[in-house]
């Protein structure tokens, strides 16, 4: 079995190149499966105009890291990517990009799926809304279906 790659993490102000963040993962003929998951900041049935992200800098990318690298052991993948935007997003734009590549296509969406909800509820990561009407929102408070979402991790 070959070694699998270090996990590639990056937290960016900019919008997520997702082709490029894809094609670093195909694996030159070792992968047999690569899924990718990019979330989108919605308009919220034309309520919401953006929405802000704040991060803890350096505890991030060392928090998504530590859930990558336990991610590649859990799955056995060849190589992962997760890219978490920063800053303003208008509706449309990505917030974030994870990649998995492996052998098989279970691995690889399960994977996706595991750190989907690790960083939905444990990356230091924060929204605030700001509102059509000009008005900004509070900070936006994690949900009880992503933490019964994570915790299906604990149990497999």
């Amino acid at each position: 079995m070959a070694v699998p790659a270090a996990p590639r993490i990056r937290v960016v102000a900019d919008r997520i190149d997702v082709g490029a963040e894809t094609i670093l993962l195909e694996g030159e003929g070792r992968v047999g499966a690569l899924v990718s998951f990019v979330g989108y900041c919605r308009d919220e049935d034309g309520r919401l105009a953006a929405l802000e992200l704040e991060h803890y800098p350096g505890m991030a990318e060392r928090e998504m890291d530590r859930i990558a690298r336990d991610a590649i052991g859990r799955f056995d993948l060849i190589g992962t990517s997760v890219v978490h935007r920063f800053g303003t997003m208008r509706p449309g734009e990505e917030i974030v990009f994870v990649g998995c590549a492996a052998a098989h296509r279970g691995a690889a969406f399960d994977a996706a799926s595991f750190l989907m909800d690790y960083l939905k509820t444990s990356a230091p990561f924060w929204k605030r809304e700001h509102l059509t009407d000009g008005t900004v929102g509070g900070w936006v408070d994690a949900k009880a279906s992503d933490s019964a979402a994570m915790d299906r991790w604990h149990r497999l």
